[in-house]
Formats: C-alpha cells, sequence, structure tokens
C-alpha cells in the first residue's frame, strides 16, 4: 500500500462515505473500488481498511492549514 499527499485530488465537492462530511482521503481498494473518508473516519477505520487499499491518498493535513 502506497500514501500519497500531493497533488490535490479531493475538492469541496467530495464527501465522507460514512457521514457525508467533506473527505479528505480517499482510499483505492485493490478491487478496483474507491472510498472517502472524512479525517475521524479514516482515523477510526484506518487499521481494517488497510489489507484491502492499494492506495491511501490523505490530504487531512490541509485541516491544519490556516486559513487566510
Amino acid at each position: 500500500m502506497t500514501t500519497a499527499t500531493a497533488p490535490t485530488q479531493l475538492g469541496t465537492q467530495d464527501r465522507c462515505d460514512r457521514c457525508g462530511a467533506q473527505a479528505y482521503v480517499l482510499v483505492r481498494l485493490k478491487s478496483g473500488n474507491d472510498l472517502q473518508f472524512c479525517a475521524h473516519h479514516y482515523t477510526a477505520h484506518s487499521d481494517a481498511l488497510a489489507p484491502f487499499a492499494d492506495e491511501v491518498v490523505d490530504e487531512s493535513h490541509v485541516l491544519l492549514q490556516p486559513k487566510n
């Protein structure tokens, strides 16, 4: 499994598959499907997803950036 941080692939229109909040993590599964998660739900489920993930695009670092 690889973890990527750039380029940005998720935008404000992308929603968490668990709760509908803005998605900051994209999980590409080995099956070819994608899942999107908010930072909270990815953290809660990352261990369970790890065996099935081919790639994780984690953009949650933007949550810590100051807004202008």
